[in-house]
């Protein structure tokens, strides 16, 4: 290998950590908002929404870092479609980031409101959410096509999930109007979650893509299981 290659692939393992990184924090992020919102924990709460900042740093610096490389080294084939996919990939993690903060916003105006939480059980979407993101990572890391599909296969699941919470929400609204204000908050909170299984599935898909250069047949699978 000459000393330019070996110099990029340097470079591109610098610039995988930095994105392991930043999922890594967001994973973090997440969690936390979903036990705030769970405990209604103000302080952990707020703690999500002032380290968002981190968040927009990371994702500003990796993109800059893909845009070097681009650049400078002219990656081909399978190189480049790794640099593209981090490209595509630190986009989902910063908006699963924001929708981490808009969790917890969601805390705060709970407990403004001296609502209950606990109208639903926000774990039940939360649990499933968050393994897709930690496995949508994992098969980054790994490049585990067999992680790809579980994290494919978990969406249904969750937006199954989403929809009986979404529900027992409406049945809330209806049975007991004073309530509709603090249900609405708590569906938001729900359609954010479900937009998280949604942003580690686009992670997961292009994880393959990176690794196989193809679409077509996993959209076709995806196709598959839903007729």
């Amino acid at each position: 290998m000459s000393l330019s290659r070996h110099s990029f692939h340097e470079d591109l393992r610098a610039l995988e950590q930095d994105l392991i990184e930043m999922a890594s924090l967001v994973e973090k992020r997440l969690s936390q908002a979903v036990d705030a919102l769970s405990r209604l924990d103000i302080e952990l709460a707020r703690e999500v929404i002032e380290g968002d900042d981190e968040v927009d740093d990371l994702d500003i610096e990796i993109e800059q870092h893909c845009l070097r490389i681009l650049a400078l080294q002219q990656p081909m084939a399978k190189d480049l479609r790794t640099v593209g996919t981090i490209m595509k990939m630190v986009t989902d993690i910063e908006r699963i980031g924001d929708l981490a903060v808009d969790i917890a916003k969601i805390t705060i105006k709970l407990n403004a409101l001296m609502g209950d939480s606990k109208s639903i059980d926000i774990l039940r979407i939360a649990a499933p959410v968050k393994a897709m993101l930690r496995e949508s990572i994992e098969s980054f890391v790994k490049r585990d096509l067999e992680s790809v599909s579980q994290v494919i296969q978990k969406d249904d699941d969750v937006d199954s999930i989403f929809r009986e919470l979404r529900e027992q929400l409406h049945e809330i609204m209806i049975s007991q109007p004073n309530r509709v204000v603090e249900a609405s908050w708590l569906l938001q909170a729900i359609i954010h979650l479900e937009r998280v299984a949604d942003h580690a599935t686009n992670i997961a898909e292009r994880v393959y893509f990176m690794e196989t250069g193809r679409i077509d047949d996993l959209v076709a699978k995806l196709k598959s299981r839903e007729n």
